[in-house]
């Protein structure tokens, strides 16, 4: 499966892309996780620039690629 090569950082990171309110930067992302302790701002950084890599993400807004992955995780991590 597709989702199961991302960790939960990238994961967690693509959920908040798609649940971000709409004056959100991937900046503002990036510190938003690392103020919950997440990660550090530094590895938000590096987690960013692979799901951009990876095609998860292309000039500050979800892929289709990345949708459908932050759609998984979305459902993944719905509590019930």
């Amino acid at each position: 499966m597709e989702d199961e090569r991302l960790g939960i950082n990238k994961r967690v990171f693509l959920l908040k892309m798609l649940t971000r309110d709409g004056d959100e930067n991937l900046k503002d992302v990036v510190l938003s996780l690392a103020n919950t302790g997440m990660f550090t701002p530094k590895e938000g950084k590096r987690i960013r620039k692979e799901l951009e890599n990876e095609g998860y993400i292309f000039e500050g807004e979800l892929t289709v690629k990345g949708m459908i992955e932050a759609k998984k995780a979305e459902s993944e991590f719905r509590l019930s």
